[in-house]
């Protein structure tokens, strides 16, 4: 997580806002922000590190490395080279995936293929995000949910460990206009023309993405829970996107899993998009909230409409 913290009394005095407004819509107290010069190839190359030391292994070792961003470095080439360059992974091939707040599971199925077709033993998936790169400061609305970070896991065989168990990805493109950054593509580039209209910066209906969010998580976790067999009563953890309050309590509601059983830390950082189910992930194993065996429910949404989920035995 980059070092400096943007509280909400701080964007109080940016924009219309206040702390009870933005906490009792979305449970956010504060999001940090990187630090001028501190791009998202950076923040992915320190979770990675971090990743590397807990696996005890070397960066040579890494044959694929999977960086999940909807703020990249820029547009080519992949955030994932600057990486593969800044921790010398010589030995891996690298891309990067565009599934915005559910990249980093979409990363997981696609390393879990990869590994399990033996195509590459061992793979660095990485969630990383700089969307204060691309918010809109008058819009109090959005500006107010989003935060910068990285997370890392690193993918491989474990002899008889179960490690990934079940995994879902969707998406539905009917919905593609809720969520969007309409304006830095071929479609429409920033000119001198637009560049007064922020349309490089985050677009969002909230009531219509809030509805979906709850359904597609719901159904996502349904599905992978029925495909390992398993019911919500054996889930010792459950990790969603950390996106909103509101949405983490509807699907537990749906789900009939106690909120307790819920890792939240959205109250410190916001929704750091791609990044936020890895950074809550590796807070949870190193608090000790998940333990050998536990079985963790990890399930995203974002904008495309994408959304995943997974069932891993820790």
């Amino acid at each position: 997580m980059p070092e400096k913290i943007l509280t909400n009394e701080d964007l109080s005095r940016i924009v219309d806002t206040s702390d009870e407004w933005i906490t009792t819509r979305t449970g956010i107290k504060e999001r940090r922000v990187a630090a001028k010069g501190e791009d998202t190839s950076d923040m992915a190359t320190e979770a990675a590190l971090k990743a590397l030391e807990q696996a005890k292994i070397s960066a040579k070792e890494i044959n694929l490395i999977l960086v999940a961003t909807a703020t990249p470095d820029m547009l080519f080439p992949a955030t994932a080279c600057f990486v593969q360059k800044k921790i010398g992974a010589t030995n891996a091939a690298c891309l990067d995936i565009s599934a915005a707040c559910a990249g980093f599971l979409f990363g997981i199925e696609i390393a879990q293929q990869f590994i399990t077709s033996h195509t590459h033993d061992t793979v660095l998936v990485i969630g990383a995000d700089k969307l204060t790169s691309i918010t809109n400061w008058t819009d109090r609305n959005t500006c107010v949910l989003f935060g910068d970070g990285a997370g890392a896991a690193i993918l491989g065989h474990r002899g008889s460990a179960h490690g990934v168990i079940s995994t879902h990805i969707g998406s539905d493109g009917q919905f593609s206009d809720i969520l969007f950054m309409p304006g830095g593509g071929s479609r429409c580039p920033i000119t001198r023309d637009n560049v007064d209209l922020n349309l490089a910066t985050i677009h969002m209906t909230g009531k219509e993405v809030y509805k979906q969010a709850v359904t597609a998580m719901v159904s996502a976790s349904q599905k992978v829970l029925a495909d390992a067999g398993l019911t919500a009563d054996d889930i010792a953890c459950v990790i969603p996107h950390q996106a909103n309050l509101r949405i983490i309590e509807g699907i537990a509601d749906r789900l009939q899993i106690p909120l307790e059983r819920f890792y939240v830390n959205l109250d410190k950082y916001g929704n750091t998009s791609a990044a936020a189910v890895a950074i809550a992930l590796d807070e949870a194993n190193r608090s000790g909230r998940i333990k050998h065996g536990d079985y963790v429910l990890l399930v995203v949404f974002g904008g495309g409409l994408t959304w995943a989920s997974t069932i891993v035995e820790w």
